[in-house]
C-alpha cells in the first residue's frame, strides 16, 4: 500500500517537474529567438547606413543582450559614424 502510494507521487512529481521543465525550455528558446531576430535587424541596418559590418562587429551584435540592442537600435537612427552607434565616438 505505501509502496504503491510513493510510486505514484514519484510519477506525479516527475510529470510536474518535466512539464516545468518543457515551459522552461520553451521560454528561453523564445528569448533566444527575440535576441536572435533583434540582432539580425540592427544589423541590417547598420550595413544599409554604414556599409558592409566587419566581422568583430557582426559577432558583438550577435552575442549582445536584448537591452543592449534596444539601445544601439536608437542609436543607428541618429549616429554619423559606426563607432557612435556603441558609444565609442
Amino acid at each position: 500500500m505505501l509502496e504503491t502510494r510513493v510510486k505514484e507521487w514519484n510519477k506525479i512529481l516527475l510529470e510536474k517537474g518535466r512539464k516545468s521543465g518543457l515551459q522552461e525550455g520553451r521560454r528561453e528558446g523564445e528569448q533566444k529567438g527575440e535576441q536572435r531576430g533583434e540582432a539580425k535587424l540592427l544589423l541590417r541596418q547598420l550595413e544599409r547606413k554604414f556599409g558592409r559590418v566587419a566581422p568583430p562587429v557582426r559577432k558583438r551584435v550577435m552575442a549582445a543582450d536584448p537591452d543592449r540592442l534596444l539601445e544601439w537600435g536608437e542609436r543607428v537612427l541618429v549616429a554619423a559614424r559606426l563607432e557612435e552607434v556603441f558609444g565609442e565616438a
